[in-house]
């Protein structure tokens, strides 16, 4: 079906230039020539190259670290298109920085994933491409369209090819807390295996203490599953855990691989022999840890841009 604008535009900020690079090559096209550069005190700038009059354009740009940089080149990014009279403009994004800062858990304090929302819309984005949210309501966030894309079917051909090839065995999927459960379900689902949940309690920001298992994990090889890994101490301790209840082997999987902190020194020193992430952030060399595999959402992605591009369904892409 043709779409209502003009020529699909791809272009990257400098968040994660290997990932748009991959996306680029998923549809067989190329990156627009664009320039972001960055002045000696600090300030972001930005020039597009190529004629983008009437284009359908898609800015890819993870908001991930330095998040309020990369946050500030999307923003530029898509004012320097949107002043270029591009037809629409879509901000596709893998990683929503500032996420988790969904709701008030205390007085006084923002909702910053809304205000994020607020700022990418004001710049002038008609549509976003995204990944994982960590709240699924961060959609109801934008007066736009918002696709959140899930890395479950990159994630569980993996696992299912371990599995096939006898790696893994007798496995459960685990939550490492309660707010994760539905995604450890659903996964535990279409892997057909049974679900744990650990019972966790929090005790200060980044920091949580685990309590229990509930659920059967004796003798059997486990996936701790979750969107995110910051610090590992959740992962970690929640690893721990489950080798006091008797875990065979412990594998842990997430969408987002933050790794801030001293989460590469825990993830070494943990009970968990492998760690299964996506590249919607991309690591760093700092960040280098033999038992990280990463996978990469390219594909995933590249197929949303271009049914987006298009205009047809993106739904079947939400399992």
């Amino acid at each position: 079906m043709q779409t209502m604008g003009g020529d699909m535009v791809l272009t990257s900020g400098r968040a994660n230039p290997t990932l748009s690079q991959e996306i680029a090559a998923s549809l067989g096209t190329r990156l627009a020539e664009t320039d972001v550069t960055q002045f000696s005190d600090g300030e972001v700038f930005v020039q597009v190259n190529e004629n983008v009059r009437g284009a359908d354009v898609f800015v890819i740009q993870p908001t991930c670290y330095p998040v309020n940089r990369n946050i500030m080149e999307l923003l530029i990014m898509i004012d320097a298109m949107k002043r270029a009279s591009a037809f629409r403009i879509t901000a596709v994004i893998p990683y929503y920085g500032y996420g988790r800062q969904d709701r008030k858990v205390q007085p006084r304090v923002p909702i910053t994933a809304k205000l994020v929302a607020d700022l990418i819309t004001a710049a002038g984005t008609d549509h976003v491409l995204t990944m994982d949210l960590h709240a699924g309501q961060i959609q109801g966030f934008f007066n736009i369209p918002v696709d959140n894309m899930f890395a479950a079917p990159i994630l569980l051909q993996h696992f299912q090819d371990r599995v096939a090839q006898g790696v893994w065995r007798d496995l459960v999927v685990v939550s490492p807390d309660a707010g994760g459960v539905e995604r450890a379900r659903a996964f535990a689902k279409r892997l057909g295996t049974s679900l744990a949940i650990m019972d966790k309690r929090r005790t200060a920001p980044n920091e949580a203490k685990i309590m229990h298992v509930i659920g059967d994990v004796r003798g059997r090889d486990v996936i701790l599953l979750d969107d995110i890994i910051d610090t590992a101490g959740t992962i970690t301790q929640a690893a721990q855990a489950l080798r006091e209840e008797g875990a065979r082997r412990i594998l842990a999987s997430c969408t987002h691989a933050v790794l801030s902190g001293r989460a590469i020194e825990r993830l070494e020193q943990s009970e968990i022999e492998e760690v299964v992430v996506t590249n919607t952030i991309p690591l760093r060399e700092e960040q280098a840890c033999k038992k990280i595999t990463v996978l990469s959402v390219a594909p995933l992605l590249g197929e949303a841009i271009r049914r987006i591009h298009t205009e047809t369904s993106v739904s079947s892409l939400f399992v």
